[in-house]
């Protein structure tokens, strides 16, 4: 049974691909949190993989708070670029596959469909920056690599694990009484974590290799996305679409960073199925 190393276990993704990968059967499941081995530290990074000595080596740990990397730079390249080619020379030492996990963000927005794995990249904020330099260092130091780029996430450990995540807050508020206002002018492809961890176990099972974009088809405004939600709750309130110009933020965001796959062994249930999924898992529908 080959081994996988996970590091960032206990992130909103890392601990569905922990759940997902143990059910499966068909792997030894070795999970990491930032306090048993920081990506950043290199000894400690490099101690875990040789003694562990993985076939997969999962890298989902990262610095995301995106407002935040404006002012704080240095950190998020520590953790989304330097932090990756540590994992991904480790994983090399032994032959092992890096799978880095990386993120819409690596796109300018520009383009008005669904981005696929061939559209070249051009971020537009220090978030996104950080991450395409992960994904060079992951493709010069690994002699086998899986990058995994993913968008607009929504999972259980976001929701109960770090202080909520966007569909909490929107039924937070409404469930409040209060008025809401969501952009409308960005897009997106909510990706439900469930889902995308069990993409990536089918991937990893059929040995994929290269780039793949995992994401819920289909795509929607934040506005479009928080109205489902509360349709589905049948939950009525008020809910108003503004421009994002309403809602000025440290780091720009690109205006369509929605994601399709070239790949057929990525493809994903529609992300309003997936929303409901979701809603019915954390108790919000019986």
């Amino acid at each position: 049974m080959d081994k996988i190393l996970i590091f960032g276990s206990a992130g909103q993704l890392g601990s569905d691909l922990v759940d997902v990968l143990q059910k499966s059967g068909s792997f030894d499941v070795i999970p990491l949190t930032h306090e048993m081995a920081d990506c950043r530290d290199t000894d400690a990074v490099r101690r875990a993989v040789l003694q562990c000595r993985p076939q997969f080596v999962i890298n989902s740990a990262a610095y995301v708070r995106v407002d935040d990397c404006e002012d704080h730079a240095t950190d998020a390249f520590a953790v989304n670029a330097i932090g990756a080619l540590n994992i991904a020379r480790a994983g090399a030492e032994i032959d092992a596959c890096c799978v880095y996990i990386s993120t819409d963000y690596v796109f300018d927005g520009e383009k008005k469909t669904p981005y696929v794995e061939s559209d070249p990249t051009n971020p537009i904020n220090v978030y996104g920056t950080s991450k395409l330099a992960g994904e060079h260092l992951v493709r010069q130091a690994a002699q086998r690599w899986l990058i995994v780029r993913m968008a607009s996430l929504f999972g259980k450990t976001g929701a109960r694990g770090k202080g909520g995540n966007f569909i909490e807050t929107i039924l937070a508020k409404a469930r409040r009484g209060e008025a809401i206002k969501v952009v409308d002018d960005i897009r997106i492809s909510p990706t439900y974590t469930r889902d995308a961890a069990n993409v990536i176990v089918g991937l990893l099972e059929s040995g994929q290799e290269g780039c793949v974009h995992v994401a819920n088809s289909g795509n929607c405004t934040w506005y479009e996305f928080a109205r489902q939600a509360l349709d589905s709750c049948r939950i009525v309130v008020p809910i108003c679409a503004v421009p994002s110009t309403r809602f000025p933020m440290r780091a720009r965001r690109p205006q369509n960073s929605s994601l399709v796959s070239e790949t057929r062994s990525a493809a994903m249930i529609p992300w309003r199925e997936a929303l409901r999924d979701y809603l019915c898992e954390m108790g919000h529908l019986q």
